[in-house]
């Protein structure tokens, strides 16, 4: 009798607003250590393009301690994939995230309360930091 083997699960995609990046600094929580106790499997962290362009902005024009967070945003930022909103859509970030998960049905992490009402009401699953000090999510993978 042979056993068969486990099947391989690919990583799982998660979205990142750009508020998700600055949880580091805001909250001093490693997002992905947190994030692989929270998953307990393979991910893998992505961008839309307005994101990074709105950490950019904020990079390069905020005060000087928001300036100093957008850029060690950008930093984390890099360990992320960029990933094309759908094509020819418009919109503020949040809906360019909102259209992306729906279409994909990729997990979102963000801590804009608006943004993740919206996506709970079609259940995609929402990462957040839950009492200033770690993780949880809502919604099931």
């Amino acid at each position: 009798m042979t056993k068969e083997p486990k099947p391989v699960r690919k990583k799982l995609k998660i979205i990142l607003d750009s508020n998700a990046l600055f949880v580091p600094l805001q909250f001093n929580i490693d997002i992905f250590e947190e994030l692989e106790n929270l998953l307990n499997r393979n991910f893998e962290l992505a961008l839309i393009p307005s994101v990074r362009r709105e950490l950019e902005m904020i990079a390069s024009r905020g005060k000087a301690e928001t300036r100093k967070r957008a850029t060690v945003a950008l930093q984390l930022a890099e360990r992320c994939t960029l990933i094309e909103a759908e094509p020819g859509k418009e919109g503020s970030t949040d809906d360019l995230i909102f259209q992306t998960a729906c279409k994909y049905g990729y997990p979102v992490f963000t801590n804009d309360r608006q943004l993740r009402n919206r996506l709970r009401d079609i259940n995609v699953p929402v990462i957040y930091v839950r009492q200033k000090s770690r993780l949880a999510i809502d919604g099931r993978l």
